[in-house]
């Protein structure tokens, strides 16, 4: 290692597993940014559940290891690369995306990836923006082409995505239903955006949804659980409704008669198959939500960088998100 150079606090992973294989190292070397690159000093960073299905080995992208997860940071920048103009040292920022990884306290990331974090929002809500705001974003405008006056059901609406939708839906003009399992995650969502919200721990919840919508149906569901709930959300939708695929942990059975009397679609959503055209556009969409007012992040529970296991294993397991869960730095 040359001389001089600046070590770091990161969390590293040398082997697929659970959460016991992220390792907090002191003896990192802090990035040094290229061509149209910035080098964050990180103040939050998003946990996401992506992260988790990641670390695992059990998700579609895999890593070379070792690796330091994390894509949602928010933070200063410290640095740029040649070429990296939009930005100087001492920027507020937050990213949808990073090369190095955010659970570490400098983040590399290129340059394109890196937005203005306004003075009205603070580092922990710059971290929940990236991948929940982005996905929310592109499952709702870019796959579901949602309409003002429309009817959307956000089926676990009280984490970070769920917030992200039911407040973007808003926004745009639609009818919004959440679910969440908790009193307190009720409440969050109907602060959030929705009109009326459901406890998914009822058991007769689907006859209230249906009850509440009447013949007609629910133009589009937004699903983070589709393992759970997938066959009950085609009994919920309008003809020609659609059900969006956020998250499933695992399989379901489900009758593909359900989507043919209806001619309903289910659409599967990653945030990263957006081109950086998209990511662009989404960007603007979402900046303007923020100096409108309409975008704030609601921050669940928040962890310091030694606790990264914990937050993994409650990501997971917990009883019920309520808001983006954070790890500080």
């Amino acid at each position: 290692m040359a001389t001089g150079q600046k070590l770091m606090r990161a969390v590293r992973v040398f082997e697929f597993g659970g959460p016991e294989v992220l390792k907090l190292q002191s003896d990192i070397a802090v990035p040094i940014p290229k061509d149209h690159q910035a080098l964050i000093k990180v103040h939050a960073c998003g946990v996401n559940p992506v992260e988790t299905y990641i670390r695992s080995g059990t998700y579609s992208r895999k890593p070379l290891l070792p690796y330091t997860p994390g894509s949602d940071v928010a933070g200063v920048i410290e640095a740029v690369g040649g070429n990296a103009s939009a930005f100087k040292k001492g920027d507020r920022v937050f990213t949808s995306s990073t090369i190095s990884g955010g659970y570490a306290e400098y983040a590399l990331a290129a340059d394109h990836t890196v937005y203005k974090l306004p003075e009205k929002l603070d580092f922990k809500q710059g971290a929940a923006i990236g991948i929940p705001y982005f996905t929310a974003y592109r499952a709702l405008i870019h796959s579901a082409h949602v309409k003002a006056g429309e009817s959307v059901l956000v089926h676990g609406a009280s984490g970070g995505v769920g917030l992200a939708a039911c407040q973007i839906a808003r926004a745009y003009g639609l009818k919004v239903l959440g679910t969440a399992g908790t009193e307190e995650g009720q409440k969050i969502v109907l602060q959030n955006g929705a009109h009326e919200v459901f406890n998914h721990r009822e058991v007769n919840y689907i006859d209230k949804i249906k009850k509440y919508v009447g013949e007609k149906g629910i133009d589009v569901i937004i699903e983070m659980l589709a393992n759970v709930n997938l066959n009950k959300d085609l009994s919920l939708l309008s003809h020609g409704g659609q059900v969006i695929v956020v998250g499933s942990r695992g399989t379901i059975e489900i009758n593909p008669r359900d989507t043919m009397a209806k001619e309903s679609s289910i659409i599967g959503v990653t945030v990263f198959s957006s081109t950086k055209e998209e990511f662009q556009q989404y960007a603007a969409a979402l900046q303007a939500g923020m100096e409108i007012g309409w975008l704030k992040p609601v921050i669940g529970s928040q962890y310091p960088l030694e606790k990264v296991a914990e937050a993994h294993e409650n990501i997971i397991h917990g009883s019920g998100a309520t808001g983006k869960m954070i790890l500080l730095l």
